[in-house]
């Protein structure tokens, strides 16, 4: 039975939250040129937090604050996206990228597992095959042959734990959303908490060494928080209308769309046989999903 708009609606938004933060990743890679991950991640999560708050007089409503799920969302703010660009960069400088990126590949499985165990969401094979090709796919992408192992084991946990908090965000947030449907609520409660906890987090690790920001450097930097803010809205719709088993897999598509991003968009990237294979793989994957949204 071919699903009809209203149920693929999910489907087709995690979609679009997956080409957002791509374009997202593009242009905070462009931005980095101009200044280090530290800067560019506290001005993304500062900028997406300005815009929140900006539009807030547009969808707040008074009843929106005595809600029982509001200690839920700041719990969100407390976890992401500060402490999972941490990990993240973390496992990076550690492991390198191909083995930190392989293994954040992982959060479908989180999101997933999650979404059994915490919101009991039924696992179809459809969904479980699905999100099975859309990890293999992403591990493709980031895999490449590295010399031998110079970082202690232990270390792994670090993208892993990153990919685990991505997945316990989405499905707070969708428990939130389930109590209080306002994606738009959401972003800004979590964003809210986040921002000072990575302003006073920056001023901590830096102090005396700051470096001036160019022009240039700081449009970049403000347009791409500004993606990355219509990106976790798009995000929270997605979450709010489907199932955190069905949104969660089709989301970590992300850097399959970033490549091809780079490719068609900003002329930077070659098609190889690994992005062919991985997008035979995804394409598939999302449809399977999609079947059983």
């Amino acid at each position: 039975m071919i699903p009809n708009f209203e149920l693929l609606l999910p489907v087709l938004l995690a979609l679009l939250a997956g080409v957002l933060f791509a374009f997202g990743n593009q242009c905070s890679r462009i931005a980095m040129r101009y200044t280090d991950s530290q800067t560019a991640s506290l001005f993304q999560i500062g900028v997406s937090t300005a815009l929140y708050w900006l539009i807030a007089p547009f969808y707040l409503e008074s009843s929106f604050w005595n809600s029982p799920v509001l200690p839920l969302l700041a719990a969100i703010g407390l976890i992401r996206p500060l402490l999972s660009a941490n990990l993240g960069m973390a496992g990076t400088r550690i492991l390198g990228p191909t083995i930190s990126s392989t293994l954040a590949a992982t959060a479908p499985l989180f999101g997933v597992a999650l979404g059994v165990v915490l919101l009991a969401e039924t696992l179809s094979w459809e969904v479980a095959l699905g999100t099975a090709g859309i990890v293999f796919a992403v591990a493709i992408l980031s895999w490449q042959r590295d010399s031998g192992r110079t970082w202690p084991l232990i270390a792994l946990l670090l993208p892993i734990g990153a990919a685990m908090i991505r997945s316990l965000a989405h499905a707070l947030a969708k428990i939130g959303l389930e109590t209080l449907p306002s994606p738009f609520f959401v972003a800004l409660i979590a964003y809210t908490v986040s921002f000072p906890i990575a302003l006073a987090n920056d001023l901590r690790i830096r102090r005396h060494n700051r470096r001036r920001l160019s022009t240039a450097g700081l449009k970049w930097l403000v347009f791409t928080g500004l993606i990355y803010a219509v990106s976790v809205l798009v995000l929270n719709t997605a979450l709010m209308s489907g199932r955190l088993i069905i949104v969660s897999p089709i989301v970590a598509c992300s850097p399959l769309f970033t490549l091809l991003l780079g490719r068609f968009v900003f002329r930077e990237e070659t098609l190889n046989r690994k992005v062919t294979v991985a997008v035979l793989l995804v394409v598939p994957s999302v449809i399977l999903i999609g079947l059983r949204a």
